[in-house]
């Protein structure tokens, strides 16, 4: 890498993108585990530099009250609605809920609360 920009579009890249790191370190020219150290190291340092710049978002709540609490003072919520590829459950109702038959793949979405105050 050549300059402090790289590890950050690196990592960036790698979280939107969904490359395996297989392919991630073919795309960016080093061995898999290579992307996957760096890709580590990266989160870490990006994580960090949020923290100190007071810009981490909230992740653990330990309740539902808890969680409409932190999004009360939110005039909206812009969810990352990205799907991701997951195990196929054995269960065959399960199976008819993910199955995607554009994609031809079992895939699922993150579950997100509904945003308080809208319906």
């Amino acid at each position: 890498m050549k300059d402090e920009a790289d590890p950050l579009f690196f990592t960036i890249f790698g979280c939107k993108s969904g490359l395996t790191y297989d392919v991630l370190g073919l795309v960016c020219g080093m061995e898999a585990a290579t992307a996957k150290r760096r890709q580590h190291e990266g989160l870490a340092i990006l994580r960090e530099a949020l923290r100190l710049a007071d810009g981490l978002p909230e992740r653990d709540f330990q309740s539902p009250a808890e969680l409409q609490r932190c999004f009360s003072k939110c005039r909206a919520v812009l969810p990352d609605a990205t799907e991701f590829a997951t195990q196929r459950p054995q269960e065959k109702g399960a199976q008819k809920a993910r199955y995607s038959g554009k994609k031809n793949v079992t895939r699922s979405k993150p579950l997100l609360p509904p945003v308080p105050g809208e319906n």
